[in-house]
Order: structure tokens, then sequence, then C-alpha cells
């Protein structure tokens, strides 16, 4: 049985993003959450975050998956970049809604 799938967005108008694993989606949408709530992070730092908290039990490419989340975040409009250099990334809105 195929698993249940999210369409993700893209915050850039014209763009499109990935049909991927709810599951997984999920997964990796909690752990930016959660890792965003600690700290602004770079690009980078939220990554190797990311890695760090599921690497042990996330089956398929992390970075991939984190990258395609953190957009679909972005357009959400649940996380934003701070236009700071380096930029970071940041929570929108409180992640207990």
């Amino acid at each position: 049985m195929k698993s249940e799938q999210i369409q993700t967005l893209h915050p850039h108008e014209g763009k499109t993003n990935k049909r991927i694993s709810l599951e997984k989606y999920l997964i990796v949408k909690e752990n930016i959450l959660s890792i965003l709530s600690e700290a602004q992070l770079t690009h980078t730092e939220l990554m190797e975050r990311l890695y760090e908290n599921i690497k042990d039990t996330f089956e398929g490419g992390i970075q991939w998956y984190g990258e395609t989340v953190k957009l679909d975040l972005e357009a959400r409009a649940i996380i934003e970049r701070t236009g700071s250099k380096p930029e970071k990334y940041r929570l929108l809105k409180d992640i207990q809604e």
C-alpha cells in the first residue's frame, strides 16, 4: 500500500516543490521546528542539527528532505530567513498552535 503523500509548497512564485511521504514530512517538520524553537541558525547549522537528530532513525536523504520541508515551511510562513549576514532561519509562528 502506498503511503499518504503531501504536496509541498515553494516560497518562490512559479516554482513547484515535491510530493513526498506525509510521514517523512511530519518527522522532518517536527525536528526543524524543535531546532528553531531553541535558536536562529544558518542553513548549514540547521541541516547539521537535523541530520544529528534523525540520522539513526530516518530512512532517506536527510539533506534532501530537510531542504524540501524547509522550503515548504517558508512558503507557509511558519519559518523565515532573517535577511542578516550570514542569513539565518527563525520561527514565525508559535509551534504550540
